[in-house]
């Protein structure tokens, strides 16, 4: 794997962006984002310079957890108190998290990658491309096994789907298996993650995602694509479809 923890290189005839690789992390509520990112800092945080943004309605509890938890340098995690639904700042207006993205890559230049936390939202949330180039979506097998099943955006299109939690498959009756099989299944094949803070190959995986993704942009072979609120999906009745925005499919 090549070297990615010195700073970007730039000059005319480079490539390469100045910028940061901007990743956002999304999902329900208790999947486990806040978590996930303190795992991709203190796995990242020795070889890359690495920032974080959460989202919450009228709290910065998220950034306090990370804080406590050591896992950055306190100044590096900023927190965007959204007053609305967290999923508008991270898709309709994306203005309060561009901002805090932009200081923090100036306050700590050359920062490598940022990650933007959603507050935590329901299936259809998913960032804008306007402010990531590439994002996660964060189920766990408390969830239900059958939640990778009913699609939306989100689970549909993201650039990585992550199953967290895996070690508490045995205790909700979840087979894993099955449940990252079903997810494939609604990703056409896209790449899942099955995760758990205590098996070092699925942390090894998510590691080697991260640092393939910078490689990339780092290269300018990353396209940001735009999840949207229109994936394919289905219900009971009929086959996999998709409503143009607005539309209302009638039954």
């Amino acid at each position: 794997m090549p070297d990615l923890s010195g700073p970007n290189p730039s000059g005319p005839h480079s490539k390469t962006p100045t910028r940061a690789l901007r990743l956002g992390v999304a999902g329900p509520v208790g999947t486990g984002k806040s978590s996930l990112i303190a795992l991709l800092c203190r796995e990242l945080g020795q070889v890359l310079s690495v920032a974080v943004i959460t989202n919450d309605i009228y709290t910065d509890e998220d950034a306090r957890f990370l804080r406590s938890a050591g896992v950055l340098d306190p100044e590096r995690i900023r927190a965007v108190e959204t007053g609305a639904c967290p999923h508008t700042a991270i898709r309709d207006d994306v203005s309060q998290n561009l901002l805090a993205v932009e200081d923090l890559e100036r306050d700590f230049d050359p920062v490598d990658l940022v990650l933007v936390e959603s507050g935590g939202d329901n299936l259809t949330a998913t960032f804008s491309p306007a402010l990531v180039d590439a994002q996660f979506f964060v189920l766990d097998v408390a969830g239900g096994g059958d939640v990778a099943r009913k699609g939306g955006p989100g689970i549909a299109r993201a650039d990585v789907l992550v199953v967290n939690k895996t070690d508490l498959a045995p205790y909700v009756g979840v087979d894993v298996p099955q449940m990252v099989h079903d997810a494939e299944h609604a990703r056409d094949g896209r790449r899942v993650i099955a995760l758990s803070r205590t098996d070092p190959a699925s942390i090894a995986a998510l590691r080697g995602w991260v640092l393939d993704t910078l490689r990339r942009f780092r290269a300018g072979e990353l396209v940001p694509t735009d999840p949207g609120p229109m994936a394919p999906h289905s219900h009971a009745d009929d086959l996999p479809h998709s409503h143009a925005r607005g539309e209302v499919h009638a039954h």
